[in-house]
């Protein structure tokens, strides 16, 4: 290998020329350009400057593209969020430590394996001036070809609050008013058009849960302010945009394993979704709360009879 004539190449060359043993997969987030205060010289204090990053990414062997499942894989938002969480974090000087800080964030996902980090200045000189540095979460080489299961997602950081709208109310343009213009972080539940028997099968099940991803559909697209989410990568980046997600269950509760959930008692199927993503906050409208009460303690229920309430649970704190 000659480390002269790759030492200016991209990333993902680098990441070529320097591994051994059987080819890795690869994701990567190029020429991301951002205008930061970054630096270590006093004429850089005050002063917004375009910085670029190029970051690739080494990924153990999964079952991803065979399944066609999202949530399997990376998302490439581990990247962009790495860099936009360590430069929202405090000024850096160095951007050294800018690339040390991004790498641990993606290297943090047991999935990723090495991390290839390049930022560069664009504003110091005629051309770019910048470090580049290569990570390894781990040295083991047998693990690389063991195909690594997705992590058990975190609770969400923003903490959202799940909305459960019976069937009559979901028609109501003073509750989809109500709900557009919320500005906390949430996701909307519906029950189905017509209820659904408790489940005794499989297809039972997936034809409930199917029902309740029509009744989503025809919500979001009556009303163009809401989008239909179906896994949590999307659930995710829905609230992280600021998008009104409707969810629709199918995909996450088929995969569940902690518990059976059909669509015979929607609003349960609303509490084991806040479970699930680590909401703060259960608001019921046109239904009762949960029988079994709270699943965990940090879990506020609240029954709303009007769409002004949900401005008064805004209110309520959600760390």
């Amino acid at each position: 290998m000659d480390e002269t004539a790759i030492a200016f190449e991209p990333p993902h060359v680098r990441a070529s020329a320097t591994h051994a043993g059987p080819p890795l997969d690869r994701i990567s987030v190029r020429d991301y350009v951002r205008e930061v205060e970054i630096g270590a010289f006093r004429s850089e204090r005050g002063v917004a400057q375009r910085v670029r990053f190029n970051v690739v990414l080494e990924v153990s062997h999964h079952t991803a593209a065979r399944d066609d499942d999202v949530d399997k894989v990376i998302s490439y938002d581990t990247i962009t969020e790495a860099i936009e969480d360590e430069l929202a974090a405090e000024r850096i000087n160095l951007l050294e430590t800018l690339a040390e800080r991004v790498a641990a964030r993606c290297l943090a996902d047991p999935r990723a394996l090495r991390a290839f980090v390049r930022i560069e200045k664009l504003d110091r000189i005629p051309g770019a001036l910048g470090v580049e540095i290569v990570r390894a979460r781990i040295g083991d080489e047998a693990r690389r070809l063991r195909p690594v299961e997705p992590p058990a997602p975190p609770a969400s950081a923003l903490r959202p609050r799940i909305v459960h709208l019976a069937p009559d109310l979901a028609a109501s343009p003073a509750w989809r008013d109500a709900l557009a213009g919320w500005r906390q972080p949430f996701v909307l539940c519906l029950a189905p058009a017509w209820p659904q028997p408790a489940a005794a099968t499989e297809g039972q099940r997936r034809i409930g849960l199917l029902a309740v991803e029509q009744a989503a559909w025809a919500f979001a697209d009556a009303d163009p302010r809401f989008a239909v989410v179906a896994t949590r990568t999307e659930l995710d980046w829905a609230m992280k945009t600021g998008r009104r997600p409707v969810w629709a269950p199918a995909h996450m509760a088929s995969a569940a394993v902690d518990r059976v959930v059909d669509a015979s008692d929607p609003v349960a199927l609303a509490a084991w979704l806040a479970e699930s993503v680590g909401a703060c906050m259960l608001v019921v409208a046109g239904a009762a709360l949960p029988a079994g009460g709270r699943a965990r303690a940090d879990l506020t229920l609240r029954r709303a009879e009007r769409p002004a309430e949900l401005a008064e649970f805004g209110e309520e704190g959600c760390p």
